[in-house]
């Protein structure tokens, strides 16, 4: 039984640390890959990325697999939040052997932050390692394959899509070849996932879904937004962050090759993208249980379309999952305040 989301992708599981009310708008979420790890790699098209780790990441380089993967809020001061990863992962003896001694081991973390400095009135109020500890353990306590939380929780928590709320979602497909693609999106993007003519979601519309509101609706939207348009300051630094899983076994090369195409599920969902002022990053996750077709030379294509499409979802899934927020940092409407469940 499948639910949609990326512990579809048997083995792995997710873990969200949320902070809000007080001052605090904002949290990890940690993607924990099975014991042993999995091939990972990352794509990063943003002009304003916050990261650790990514170099690690490059098909040339040493690193074969990572144990866990941080996504995170707090702008650059939230890439602390992977100390707590790497703590915890060191306590369990997991991570990349570096003696004889089980104990020796450096967990390679790779991590990926989102802006969200003050939006929950408090710019102090950010991340860090005991935030980055308690996903992960939230991760490491759940049950295989369960529904993954989605909205605003986790590193999703102070997230925006231009003027609307914003947050955490998540998407899963099985090809008919039996192999598994899943994706998990923090969607917190300086452009807007909303077409101004209409109101429908960009992400909607180009999976062929016309759920557009009505005339009225719309108008009662925009002069929502235009009235609340002063309170908030313009999002001077904003980022999409996703994780692309399967269960495929790909080598490094294959898998830096679907976080790029998974961009792709990024641009159908929110525009404009990869500006100066975003950090767009994808990451990939491949467990390597399912074989592709070794004799034909094009089996990766369908992970490459179904990680873009899965992108897609997520967002979409983020927007319509996320909750109104009205705070001394600033407010948000959500989609569905604005348009109802369409």
């Amino acid at each position: 039984m499948t639910v949609d989301a990326l512990t579809d992708v048997a083995g792995l599981r997710v873990g969200h640390e949320t902070r809000d009310g007080g001052g605090w708008l904002t949290g990890t979420t940690v993607v924990l890959a099975p014991e042993g790890g999995a091939v990972a790699a990352v794509d990063v098209r943003g002009g304003g990325p916050g990261t650790k780790e990514t170099d690690a990441l490059d098909p040339r380089n040493l690193v074969q697999k990572v144990e866990a993967i941080v996504l995170t809020g707090g702008s650059a001061y939230g890439l602390d939040a992977a100390s707590g990863v790497m703590a915890w992962l060191e306590e369990q003896r997991r991570g990349v052997r570096v003696g004889v001694d089980p104990a020796h081991v450096v967990p390679v973390v790779p991590a990926a932050c989102v802006f969200d400095l003050g939006r929950g009135g408090d710019f102090r109020a950010r991340p860090d390692a005991a935030t980055g500890r308690a996903a992960v353990e939230a991760a490491a306590a759940s049950e295989p394959g369960a529904p993954v939380p989605q909205g605003c929780v986790g590193a999703g928590t102070g997230a925006t899509v231009g003027p609307v709320k914003g947050g955490i979602g998540t998407a899963s497909i099985v090809l008919d070849s039996g192999i598994t693609v899943a994706a998990l999106v923090v969607a917190n993007a300086a452009g807007s996932a909303v077409e101004p003519e209409t109101g429908a979601l960009y992400g909607e519309l180009s999976q062929g879904r016309v759920s557009r509101p009505e005339e009225e609706v719309h108008q009662a939207a925009r002069l929502r937004l235009a009235e609340i348009a002063a309170k908030n300051a313009p999002p001077p630094l904003n980022t999409t962050l996703a994780v692309v899983a399967t269960d495929a076994d790909l080598s490094k090369a294959q898998a830096q090759k679907l976080a790029g195409t998974a961009h792709d599920g990024i641009a159908r969902a929110v525009r404009p993208v990869h500006l100066l002022n975003d950090g767009d990053t994808v990451f990939t996750l491949a467990t390597g249980e399912r074989v592709l077709d070794a004799g034909h030379p094009l089996a990766l294509n369908e992970l490459l379309a179904a990680g873009a499409d899965m992108v897609t979802r997520a967002i979409v899934r983020a927007v319509r999952a996320a909750g109104s927020v009205d705070g001394p940092g600033g407010a948000w409407p959500s989609y569905g305040e604005l348009y109802g469940d369409l």
